[in-house]
Parts: C-alpha cells; sequence; structure tokens
C-alpha cells in the first residue's frame, strides 16, 4: 500500500513536516542535552524549540491563513485568537522521555475543526514509528528507516480493537501516573498494564495493541489532539468523566483538558 494511495494530500504535507523536525530532534538526541525549567515547572530543550521552529515554518508556508497553537510558543506568552479550524503542535511530545533516552516521545501536528480534531500525524522518530489519521479516511501507521522517503513507506491501516472478555489492556503514562489512576485501575478486571510515554498511548489502542487509557492527570489540548485524531480515524473514542467527548479549543481553560478516558472500538 503506499502512500499516495492511502494518504491525503494534507497528511502527507503534515507528515513530511513530522519527519523534518523528527530529524533535527534525533540529530539533537545524539549528543548531551541540557535542559532548562520553563514557568510551569516542566523541562524544555533545544530539541523541542528546534522543532517548533520548524514545524510553525512549514504551517506557515502550506497553510498561512489557519492560527497555531504551539506548545513552545504558548508558555512563552504566545497563544493566537483561534476559530473554527486551528492547528495544535507539540513539537517534542515526551520531553522527559527525551531526557531520560528511552525513545518514546513524538512531534505531534494535528488540525482542529469545530472542536474535534480532523486529523493527526504521530511520529515517534527514535522508534521509528509514524502513525497518521484524518476524519473519514482512517488511519494508517508506517515504520521509518532512517532518511527513508514518505513515499517509499508502506502505510498498514490501523483499526482499534474491541476488548477482550478477559479484560482490558491498558495502556498509563510512564511518567505520570497518579493516585486518582491507580484507583481507577484497581476498580477494574484488568488483563495487563503497558506503560508508554507521551502520545504513543493513543496510537496503541489504535493500532490495537491496547484498549483503554485512563489519564486523569493534567494535560494540555497539544499533547493529546494528534493522537487523539489518530485513534478516532481507526475507530476509537475519547471521552471526558461526563461520557461527552473531549473537546478541543478551550480557551476558558487555557487549553487545558479535563480528565478523559480513551478507549479502542
Amino acid at each position: 500500500m503506499t502512500a499516495q494511495a492511502s494518504l491525503s494530500s494534507r497528511l502527507l504535507a503534515l507528515a513530511d513536516l513530522a519527519l523534518a523536525a523528527g530529524r533535527e530532534i534525533m540529530t539533537i538526541y545524539a549528543r548531551p542535552v541540557v535542559a532548562r525549567e520553563k514557568a510551569d515547572l516542566t523541562p524544555v530543550t533545544e530539541a523541542d524549540e528546534a522543532a517548533e521552529k520548524i514545524i510553525l515554518a512549514g504551517l506557515k508556508a502550506q497553510d498561512g491563513g489557519t492560527p497555531v497553537i504551539s506548545e513552545e510558543a504558548a508558555a512563552a506568552g504566545f497563544i493566537p485568537k483561534t476559530g473554527q479550524r486551528f492547528y495544535l503542535v507539540d513539537p517534542l511530545d515526551g520531553t522527559k522521555e527525551f531526557l531520560s533516552r528511552n525513545g518514546e516521545f513524538t512531534v505531534n501536528i494535528a488540525l482542529v475543526d469545530t472542536g474535534i480534531p480532523v486529523a493527526g500525524i504521530v511520529y515517534a522518530p527514535a522508534i521509528g514509528r509514524i502513525f497518521c489519521g484524518e476524519q473519514g479516511l482512517g488511519a494508517f501507521e508506517a515504520k521509518m528507516e532512517g532518511e527513508q522517503d514518505l513515499s517509499l513507506c508502506a502505510w498498514r491501516p490501523l483499526k482499534a480493537r474491541k476488548a477482550a472478555p478477559e479484560g482490558p489492556v491498558v495502556v498509563a503514562s510512564r511518567s505520570h501516573r497518579d493516585e486518582r489512576t491507580e484507583a481507577y485501575l484497581k476498580g477494574l478486571k484488568v488483563k495487563k498494564i503497558v506503560s508508554a510515554g507521551s502520545s504513543l498511548k493513543f496510537c496503541l489502542l489504535a493500532a490495537g495493541e491496547a484498549d483503554l487509557y485512563p489519564r486523569f492527570g493534567r494535560t494540555m489540548e497539544w499533547d493529546t489532539a494528534a493522537g487523539h485524531a489518530v485513534l478516532a480515524a481507526a475507530g476509537g473514542h475519547v471521552e471526558v468523566e461526563t461520557g461527552d467527548p473531549l473537546r478541543y479549543g478551550k480557551a476558558e481553560r487555557g487549553y487545558d483538558n479535563p480528565a478523559f478516558i480513551a478507549r479502542g472500538a
């Protein structure tokens, strides 16, 4: 299955940006990296900033009329006014994973329309997995090897699965497990718990490798939108505790998310 046959021109363009950002991240990953602490006490590195610069320049060239909310720009106080349609970008999701060198960090780019993430790219450059999804067109994954061109990728379709009768495989945060998550898991009949970093957790559900991802700790919209788009395109769901869909563009909350539960089919 070729990239041209599976992905829209929009997804291919976003994937190209994610790959370019990932190449820059891996160049920096190959040498010692020092993190700084942001105002919210989370770490940031030169890789976060270099990747963001590449993605923002690319989005401006591709779709300059659509606002972009990106993590590092937002941390510096720049959050543009958004309308119905805007991008959410996390140039390096899983900075703690990047610093611990476990490979579980991602580049996230999502397009939101009327509160729904309608297209998303999640690229994990250290482990060579790229995931994408678009509303109405489906979700796909490819393995990236070195400097491989997107046109040479074999994209496989993704479909979220139903949990087995013996219980779901639960994927949980490697760096952000909290007491509410632990309490929630104790109330379930769980087959297995798998730890993973960054937005890869959504992608494991989309790929049918896990069934449930509960998140009660704080996340920001740019942390979740791309993975949410991939999971939704694969037939999965992300809901807040009331059972309503998780939505985006929550300016009144400062673009953070309430607790949510992501599920496969």
